[in-house]
């Protein structure tokens, strides 16, 4: 178990030194703000759709290593799902990382199950979950900042 919580560690810190998708999505037709009051975290997401797939999805922002991660390893998952995919896996997700359930790591959540452990965190919560809740305004075209709080 000891080996297995390492790699997990070893792949945010990875995603949060670099990385993926890291940059502004000029031909989006979504996009949406977060903020993150209690750390300073800030993200912005954006989508571009065909139909309801994720044809690209990027972000930008600053944040600690955890929310950086969270929003790679985000986009990476994201990219070619359908809306209905995407949901799924925010709904997996959140489970995982809020300890509702700790069978929420089901095989779909991939490299996300790395971020599991924030469960024991309850403060990084909302430092993992930033980007995904971002995303979810973006989609429902909210132009307020999303916070956290």
């Amino acid at each position: 178990m000891n080996d297995l919580r390492e790699l997990y560690q070893e792949m945010i810190i990875d995603h949060g030194r670099r990385p993926r998708n890291f940059r502004a999505l000029a031909d989006a037709d979504h996009d949406a703000q977060g903020f993150n009051p209690l750390c300073g975290d800030k993200v912005t997401v954006y989508l571009k759709l065909d139909d309801d797939t994720v044809r690209d999805i990027s972000f930008q922002g600053s944040g600690c290593a955890i929310s950086t991660a969270s929003a790679s390893l985000m986009t990476e998952t994201l990219k070619g799902k359908t809306l209905a995919q995407a949901q799924a896996l925010f709904e997996k997700f959140h489970r995982l990382v809020t300890g509702e359930n700790e069978d929420a790591a089901a095989p779909e959540l991939g490299k996300l199950t790395a971020l599991g452990g924030v469960r024991d965190y309850p403060i990084r919560v909302k430092c993992a979950t930033l980007a995904w809740h971002t995303l979810k305004a973006a989609l429902k075209g909210y132009r307020e900042v999303v916070s956290t709080e």
